[in-house]
């Protein structure tokens, strides 16, 4: 008898290969950012998105995504450096993302460059309802001062004082966004308009410093609306970021006809 010796190895071609590697960014779009007509610089930046392949759209994956830029750079100002704002895509329009303020907050260092020793910090948070249906929840904050000529080196505010201070501040906010629409409420927000309200109202009960919005969340917003969207892109140039959007809308109304 002969042996032999067998190799575990088959002869013959094999199946498939290398797997080809392909660049996930040559399947991507780019779309500028815009941001509502309220802020100065309305070209925030670019982002990224899936192209439209099959039944997956790429504006469905834009819709609802939150980004987030330096009140400096929307208003052009190095002294807006400590606020960062949150817009939300409402719309896409061409290569165009149409957004809505979403939120604002205080950047950390200049949070915390306000807190000392000797003085009562007063938190507050207001939940609100402007007048085009968006639920906010805006948060102040407040440092007690030195009354003038005062001798004592400290400015510590009694527990029923913060209260009062509390409930002030409450009615200030409440008052000073009444009936207003989210761009007249982010209007305010931008100049500090209402912490300096609240620093002159406040007098009489303890001297306030330091009084910011510390931040604000969007609780709930409305439904779509192609009208509401398309003013809040309206510049006072009369340009109209949005002005395509309302029209299809109009088309569309039009074209559904009456409603039995």
């Amino acid at each position: 008898f002969k042996f032999f010796a067998m190799s575990g190895k088959k002869s013959g071609s094999k199946k498939g290969g290398k797997k080809k590697i392909v660049d996930p960014f040559t399947k991507k779009d780019w779309y500028q950012i815009k941001a509502p007509a309220v802020f100065k610089n309305r070209n925030v930046g670019f982002t990224l998105v899936n192209r439209t392949a099959g039944t997956r759209i790429a504006a469905d994956g834009l819709k609802g995504r939150v980004f987030e830029t330096c009140l400096a750079d929307l208003q052009k100002d190095e002294d807006q450096a400590h606020r960062k704002i949150k817009l939300r895509c409402e719309e896409v329009q061409n290569k165009e993302v149409l957004t809505t303020f979403y939120g604002m907050d205080l950047t950390t260092d200049k949070l915390r460059s306000l807190i000392r020793k000797w003085q009562t910090l007063v938190d507050v948070a207001v939940d609100i309802k402007t007048a085009d249906n968006f639920k906010l929840r805006i948060f102040v904050v407040a440092f007690t001062k030195r009354r003038p000529n005062q001798v004592k080196s400290t400015a510590y505010a009694t527990s029923a004082q913060v209260r009062k201070l509390r409930r002030k501040i409450t009615n200030i906010v409440r008052r000073e966004t009444a009936n207003a629409e989210l761009k007249d409420v982010v209007n305010k927000f931008i100049p500090e308009a209402i912490g300096k309200q609240i620093e002159k109202e406040t007098q009489a009960i303890y001297p306030l410093k330091d009084v910011y919005v510390r931040k604000v969340k969007t609780l709930s917003y409305p439904k779509y609306d192609a009208v509401r969207i398309s003013e809040s892109h309206k510049d006072n140039k009369g340009e109209d970021a949005g002005v395509q959007l309302a029209a299809d809308a109009a088309a569309a109304a039009a074209a559904a006809g009456p409603v039995a």
